[in-house]
């Protein structure tokens, strides 16, 4: 795993080299809740074209995923920006979720199963990007101050071809959790107290 990356710079970079182009990329971005899109979406779409790529087959139970997605579309409908954004829901397969983390129900939150989680919904997010032909694919989990960027990242860059490019992140940067919040506030956003998991909502809440 990468040590000491500012994944922000990077970010910079990026966006810096596409507005001395004058071009707008495409972005699948995906979303793991409404709060957590609100400022990368309000920070993005000023560059990118965006299309949500809501993908959360680990989220229990299915009323919560239901109420989740709803929050999603309607932050998207009620959001000003720049370019529009479009919305793209994956597959709800909480038995695929159980599949990827079998014998690592008793981790830790932050941990092995949460890298597998990550992963799952990263590498889906990657074929979806490809096969669609889009520029760029992120997600929005490096906003919340309890993920792993540095992992993150590296599983994005992992799935990347040359086509298709990884857009490294760490939106907790430049105040970007504390954005959200306030967005959150703004748009009466429901904030979720667990990750999504039935093992994240058997722990202490956390607000995301």
């Amino acid at each position: 795993m990468a040590q000491n990356v500012n994944y922000q710079k990077k970010l910079d970079k990026i966006i810096s080299e596409i507005s001395e182009k004058n071009i707008i990329p495409t972005l699948l971005l995906h979303s793991c809740c409404a709060p957590c899109s609100s400022y990368v979406l309000t920070y993005l779409a000023e560059y990118f074209k965006i299309t949500v790529f809501y993908y959360n087959p680990n989220i229990y139970p299915e009323s919560e995923y239901s109420y989740r997605v709803s929050e999603v579309k309607r932050l998207i409908e009620e959001l000003p920006v720049k370019n529009k954004i479009s919305f793209i829901e994956g597959e709800y397969n909480p038995d695929l979720f159980f599949e990827t983390v079998k014998g690592l129900e008793n981790e830790k939150e932050g941990g092995e199963r949460c890298f597998k989680c990550y992963d799952l919904r990263i590498r889906e997010a990657s074929e979806i990007a490809k096969r669609e032909g889009f520029d760029y694919y992120t997600t929005t989990l490096s906003i919340s101050p309890h993920k792993n960027a540095e992992k993150l990242n590296e599983i994005g860059e992992k799935y990347a071809d040359e086509n298709t490019r990884h857009l490294p992140s760490d939106f907790k940067k430049k105040n970007g959790f504390k954005e959200s919040v306030r967005l959150s506030e703004k748009y009466n956003l429901y904030r979720q107290n667990y990750c999504g998991c039935v093992f994240s909502k058997r722990n202490l809440p956390v607000t995301e």
